[in-house]
């Protein structure tokens, strides 16, 4: 398939943070809060910085190559098998995105961030040819929040996965209860060549015995291991142990806390509000209860061995401070870092030099540079995923017929209907001209009125508003019988509307990429991963041609 392409700015689509725009737009005031721009330039500096780090490459492609084989045995692709054992040379590099676990990906933007990050590491090869760099997917396997991730939406209607009782992380939920979802899927999504090859892979990745973690891992590598994208389950014991010093650090010092309430007065002083607040621990404690917040007693008690001062959230559970220093060296497992530390943890396992995420993400990266300082750990070059409005054909003939361009799909819906049908051949008069013509009138009326008689000033201004108000009344009741007598146009707009901004947001955080695919297939993602640069910071619409 091929895309007709149109770049509309972050700022044009109305449809962006601030935060974000200012970061790519290399605002003076957010430089504090990073470390490099996001250009191709300042890679050459994180190479260097991130390769001075010692990380544990051996552990960390060994337990790649245990996870792949245990749940992906003989399905890795050559590319992926050869970009895992690259990451035990110290001139590789790894480009990060990480996303929950959302059902069958989720929203558009979950494979957006994934191409954005094959893309990224394509281009650093070829621009750093002495260094070799790994496109990698963080699985956020330990998020607990299933109310965010149980659900996929397409061809406008909703795929859910309903299980009461849900607290632990939904990376180890079974998916003995699945097959309802699986089956409610398939009836959405029919029959076909590429309907029946889609439908083996989604059956395959989501089979009964698997864990959502697993599912989730086999479905991505299915779609994209041919790109040789490394997939990284970050609930892993031998990494959790590799992090385990900080871990100590925050349960004892909770240095974190204090590091990101520092940064966040400095955000707030620079006019931005902070994305997240850090805890007094920012650590989980996992076991059969399920995935709950470590809370700290008074500092004071520290010193007396008798005392547990740390508590664990919706149980009974507590240790002393010796008790859960053992637990970090015996079990650090049963730890999980929350969205403070996840960044640093992710950081301190792989060579990355590079995090792609979304507007949110970049926000609250740019809390937490202090804390990677106080670590000594590299921060990496923050980098704004790829987004898109993709428009197929049948939508692209109706903007057409409508005489709506591009630019103007971004507009209010009830403003786009007003310029649309004021726009037709017996369309309403202009009245914003007409307005401008009264009060040229009254103007000239007025400065004679002030030469005869300044008390009768007032009086005219008076009249010239009723006469606005009478003209904007008109421009209104003609506006409602306009609409009324063109009611199919006013439909296919608010259809149109609807079906590329979805709850008045870009189609990419809502729609899920299975209708595209089964048009398309595969070369759907190829035709994505063609139009996409990791560079270009604006929106990408796509009308397939």
């Amino acid at each position: 398939m091929s895309f007709k392409k149109t770049n509309i700015s972050y700022k044009d689509s109305g449809l962006f943070s601030k935060v974000l725009m200012d970061y790519v737009g290399g605002d003076a005031k957010l430089k504090p809060f990073y470390e490099y721009t996001p250009t191709i330039s300042s890679f050459g500096e994180a190479i260097k910085t991130v390769g001075k780090y010692d990380y544990s490459r051996k552990i960390l492609v060994d337990s790649l190559k245990e996870y792949y084989n245990r749940n992906a045995p003989g399905l890795a692709s050559d590319a992926t098998l050869k970009n895992i054992q690259k990451l035990e040379d110290a001139t590789c590099f790894t480009v990060t995105t990480g996303h929950q676990l959302c059902l069958f990906t989720g929203p558009l933007y979950f494979v957006f961030k994934i191409i954005t990050a094959i893309n990224l590491a394509e281009k650093l090869n070829k621009e750093y040819p002495d260094n070799y760099f790994v496109p990698v997917y963080w699985m956020a396997s330990e998020d607990h929040d299933f109310a965010e991730i149980n659900h996929a939406n397409l061809f406008g209607k909703k795929v859910e996965w309903n299980i009461d009782g849900i607290g632990g992380p939904v990376g180890k939920l079974p998916l003995t209860s699945f097959p309802p979802t699986i089956e409610a899927l398939f009836a959405i999504m029919g029959d076909g060549e590429t309907n029946k090859e889609l439908k083996e892979i989604i059956s395959d990745s989501y089979s009964g015995e698997k864990t959502l973690a697993e599912a989730t891992f086999s479905f991505v590598n299915a779609l994209f291991g041919r790109f040789g994208l490394v997939i990284v389950e970050p609930d892993n014991a031998n990494f959790k142990k590799l992090f385990a010093p900080i871990i100590t650090d925050e349960l004892v010092n909770g240095n974190s806390f204090k590091l990101v309430n520092e940064t966040n007065k400095k955000l707030v002083g620079a006019g931005v509000e902070p994305q997240v607040h850090a805890r007094e621990i920012n650590l989980f404690y996992v076991d059969e209860n399920g995935r709950n917040r470590i809370e700290e007693s008074p500092i004071a008690v520290r010193a007396d061995p008798r005392v547990r001062p740390y508590k664990i959230t919706n149980t009974n559970t507590a240790f002393t401070q010796d008790e859960i220093i053992d637990l970090v060296k015996s079990s650090p497992e049963k730890l999980s870092p929350n969205v403070i530390l996840r960044p640093l943890y992710q950081q301190s396992i792989l060579p990355n030099v590079a995090y792609i995420g979304g507007p949110a993400e970049i926000a609250y990266w740019l809390q937490l540079k202090n804390v990677f300082e106080n670590y000594k750990i590299p921060f990496p070059v923050l980098m704004p995923r790829n987004s898109a409005l993709i428009i197929n054909k049948s939508v692209a003939q109706k903007m057409s017929k409508l005489n709506i361009e591009v630019v103007d799909l971004f507009k209010e819906t009830e403003a786009l209907i007003k310029e649309v049908i004021t726009g037709s051949i017996d369309g309403l008069p202009d009245f914003a001209s007409e307005n401008e013509k009264l009060k040229d009138i009254y103007s000239s009326i007025g400065s004679k009125v002030k030469e005869i008689d300044p008390t009768l000033v007032a009086f005219t201004e008076a009249e010239l508003q009723k006469q606005v108000n009478a003209l904007k009344t008109l421009e209104t009741k003609l506006l409602r019988v306009k609409k009324q007598k063109e009611e199919t146009s006013v439909a296919q707009i608010r259809k149109l509307k609807e079906t590329l901004f979805p709850n008045g947001s870009l189609q990419e955080r809502t729609e899920n990429f299975i209708p595209f695919y089964l048009q398309h297939g595969g070369e759907f993602f190829d035709s994505l991963k063609a139009n996409f640069d990791p560079f270009d910071f604006s929106v990408s619409v796509l009308i397939e041609e």
